[in-house]
C-alpha cells in the first residue's frame, strides 16, 4: 500500500489493515533507529489517509528548505522561538512538529499548539493526522501537556509519534499508544533500496547506514570521513596508543567550531566502538564483513592489543553520559578530554 517503502512488513501491513478495516487507532506510536523510515511511514500512511501525498511529503524534514528553516531558527532567541511554535503544514490537514531549537527539543509552546490546532475539525474527508517526530526528546512539561490531549483526542484526529527509544517516553504516552516497532534494513532490502536511489559510493553507504535508509540518504561522506578522524585519535589516546598531544589539535578544532554538534561526533564514536567490539570478538582480525568502517581495518587491528571488552563497555558508558548531557549544552571539547582522561 506504501509506495516506495522499504522493509518492515510488519509494520506497513498493521497499518494497511487498519485503513481498509477503517478502524484506526487514534494514536500510533512508531519506534526505531534513526533513519529508518518512521517519519516517512508516517506520511505515507497520512496520504493514505487523507490524499494529497505530494503535499504531505513536502513537509519531509530532510528536505533542503525545511533543514534551512530549522537550522534559522536555532540561531533565534528561547523567547522568540516560544511565540512563534515551530510546525510543518503544507497540507491542510496533515501538521508536522519536529524538535526545535539548539537542543533539539520537542517544547511546551509546540504541544500547546498541537492541542489547539486539534480543536479544528478536517478541511477535507474524515481525518486530522499529526506528526510528532522525535517525539523521545520531549521536555517534561512538554510530555504532560500532550498527555492531556492524549486522554480526550477529537474523534477525527490520528496522531502519530516517532521515536528512537519509546521507553524515553512516559509510561502514560506509551499505554494509550499502539506501538510498532521498525528494524534495520536486511542487507538485500538495502542493496535495492540504495540501487533504486542511484546513490554515489553505494558500498560505503550501505555498510555506514548499518540498515537505515534515511542515513543512506543523507550521508555526507566527507564530513563523516573528518568526524572519523578526529574520533580515531580520540579512542587511540583513551586507550594508550598515542600521546594525548595527538588528540589536542582535534579537540580545539572541534571546540572552536559553532556550526558542528557534539552529538555528530558521538555517532561516528559509537560506530568505532561497535567495529572494535566484532574486531575483538574474532580474536584481533578486522577481516569480518561486518564490521562498518571497513578501511579501517589495521587501527583497528592495533586497537585491539590495547583494549578488551571491559574498556569497550566504559567507553560506551563514558559515550552514554556525554550523551545524556547533551540537552545541558555542554562544552564538546571538554567533554571529549574528560572522555579520553576516564578511559586512559
Amino acid at each position: 500500500m506504501f509506495e516506495n517503502f522499504y522493509g518492515n512488513v510488519a509494520a506497513t501491513s498493521a497499518l494497511a489493515q487498519m485503513i481498509r478495516q477503517e478502524r484506526v487507532h487514534q494514536t500510533v506510536l512508531l519506534a526505531g533507529p534513526e533513519g529508518v523510515g518512521k517519519a516517512t511511514l508516517a506520511r505515507r500512511f497520512a496520504a493514505e489517509l487523507l490524499g494529497g501525498a505530494g503535499r504531505i511529503e513536502h513537509d519531509d524534514l530532510s528536505l533542503p528548505h525545511n533543514t534551512a528553516t530549522i537550522a534559522e531558527r536555532e540561531k533565534w532567541a528561547a523567547d522568540k522561538r516560544a511565540q512563534e511554535p515551530l510546525l510543518f503544514a503544507s497540507h491542510p490537514d496533515f501538521l508536522t512538529f519536529p524538535p526545535d531549537g539548539p537542543l533539539s527539543q520537542i517544547s511546551i509552546q509546540q504541544m500547546r499548539l498541537l492541542k489547539e490546532r486539534a480543536q479544528f475539525s478536517p478541511s477535507h474527508g474524515k481525518h486530522r493526522v499529526f506528526l510528532i517526530d522525535h517525539i523521545d526528546r520531549a521536555n517534561e512539561q512538554a510530555a504532560n501537556s500532550l498527555l492531556k490531549t492524549l486522554e480526550e483526542p477529537p474523534p477525527y484526529l490520528i496522531l502519530v509519534m516517532a521515536a528512537e527509544n519509546a521507553y524515553d517516553l512516559l509510561p502514560t504516552i506509551r499505554s494509550r499508544s499502539l506501538m510498532l516497532h521498525l528494524s534495520p534494513l536486511s542487507p538485500e532490502e538495502m542493496a535495492r533500496f540504495v540501487e533504486q536511489r542511484g546513490l554515489a559510493d553505494p558500498e560505503r553507504r550501505t555498510a555506514l547506514a548499518n540498515g537505515s535508509p534515511g542515513i543512506a540518504v543523507s550521508l555526507d561522506l566527507e564530513a563523516w570521513d573528518r568526524r572519523r578522524t578526529a574520533m580515531l585519535a580520540l579512542l587511540k589516546v583513551a586507550a594508550g596508543c598515542a600521546p594525548f598531544s595527538s588528540w589536542a589539535p582535534y579537540s580545539e578544532k572541534i571546540g572552536a567550531s559553532k556550526s558542528e554538534k557534539l552529538d555528530a561526533y558521538l555517532k561516528v564514536l559509537y560506530s568505532l566502538l561497535e567495529d572494535l567490539v566484532i574486531v575483538l570478538a574474532a580474536g584481533g582480525a578486522s577481516t569480518q564483513p561486518s564490521i562498518r568502517n571497513i578501511d579501517l581495518r589495521r587501527e583497528y587491528e592495533a586497537l585491539a592489543v590495547r583494549t578488551t571488552f571491559e574498556w569497550i563497555a566504559r567507553a560506551v558508558e563514558q559515550a552514554d553520559e556525554i550523551a545524556a548531557l547533551l540537552r545541558r549544552n555542554i562544552q564538546k571539547s571538554i567533554a571529549l578530554d574528560a572522555f579520553a582522561v576516564a578511559l586512559r
